[in-house]
């Protein structure tokens, strides 16, 4: 059964942000929420996740290259943390930073019910600031940002960061490494599917939304993707989420080195890259929402994209996006298809 947008209290929407995450996926104006204390991670390794890390939401410190990064962490309240738990890495859109994603996606609210841990590191490319404080965007290997331009020289590497922000989080006894996925919005979707192709090892399974890539697109010819450039060593369960009247990442692709090829092309390249059956199933979902399913592949794999008819660049059920569906819930999803899995 879909998961059907009826479980989480609405907030109230200022109109810059909804034309902001329509226009440019920035929000540019979110509500703000409760300020976050900061938890730097003590030396060695604790014992447990309670000695190193408060209930709720803090910062943890992530060092990488000799540059300290707080990284945002929410723990459950209620959550045993005697023993490391399962962990989902949540990356934010371009132009979007950690609490902006943790509020746009709704995932801390399915952490709290369900009892996982949540992770929402910054990108550490600079674009502006919001109300929410300074934004930014992932250095996708091999593209430009969205502002049209390769990341600088000495931008941070951001596939060695997620590694370095997992083996953090795991250290201090707080995620279970058989149970660490990654999810993320857009440009944190292209990042998330990036570290897939990458470091296969580190995560059970990805659920890129709106941004699914299966390698680098071409860069003299978009359609095409870079052979060689998404080569995982392991299967990697993959679930996404893309409507078809997306303008951002067209759902047909486009001739921007930052995007390219059709996400069917995405789909079909991960099918085959994790062993997948060649046929795929279709099944309705809801009136405006079609799961295509390819099974059958190796070590238990799947791929599974939620196609939305006439869905925008969005995180469907997003409560802070009026263009979002709310026929299906995203982060209710991703959680189902994350529970089942692990490395």
């Amino acid at each position: 059964m879909p998961h059907l947008r009826t479980g989480r209290s609405r907030r109230p929407i200022l109109a810059a942000t909804l034309l902001a995450v329509v226009a440019s996926s920035t929000l540019a104006a979110v509500p703000a929420t409760a300020a976050v204390a900061t938890a730097a991670a003590p030396a060695g390794s604790p014992a447990t996740c309670a000695s190193a890390v408060p209930a709720g939401t803090s910062r943890v410190d992530v060092e990488l290259d000799g540059t300290t990064y707080p990284v945002r962490v929410h723990v459950p309240d209620d959550a045993r943390r005697d023993k490391p738990l399962p962990t989902v890495v949540n990356l934010h859109f371009s132009n979007g930073n950690a609490d902006i994603q943790a509020d746009y996606s709704g995932l801390d609210d399915v952490a709290d019910r369900e009892g996982f841990i949540t992770v929402a590191p910054d990108a550490a490319i600079p674009t502006g600031d919001s109300d929410l404080g300074p934004v930014g965007v992932w250095n996708v290997p091999g593209v430009p940002t969205v502002a049209g331009q390769y990341p600088p020289a000495g931008a941070r590497d951001d596939v060695a960061f997620l590694t370095r922000v997992i083996d953090t989080v795991v250290g201090l006894g707080c995620a279970d490494p058989h149970r660490v996925y990654l999810t993320g919005h857009s440009g944190g979707a292209r990042m998330a599917s990036a570290y897939a192709c990458a470091h296969p090892e580190k995560i059970a399974a990805v659920a890129p939304v709106a941004g699914l890539r299966s390698g680098t697109p071409d860069q003299d010819d978009p359609s095409a993707v870079v052979p060689g450039s998404c080569t995982p060593s392991l299967p990697v369960p993959v679930i996404t989420f893309h409507g078809d009247a997306d303008t951002t990442n067209p759902f047909e692709g486009n001739d921007d080195p930052r995007w390219g090829y059709p996400v069917t092309q995405a789909v079909t390249g991960w099918a085959h890259l994790d062993g997948c059956a060649a046929r795929p199933r279709q099944t309705p979902v809801t009136t405006h929402v079609t799961r295509v399913t390819y099974a059958g592949c190796d070590q238990g794999a799947q791929v599974q994209l939620y196609r939305v008819a006439g869905g925008t660049h969005s995180w469907p059920g997003s409560d802070l996006d009026p263009t979002a569906t709310q026929e299906v819930d995203a982060a209710s999803l991703i959680w189902d298809f994350f529970s089942h899995r692990r490395r």
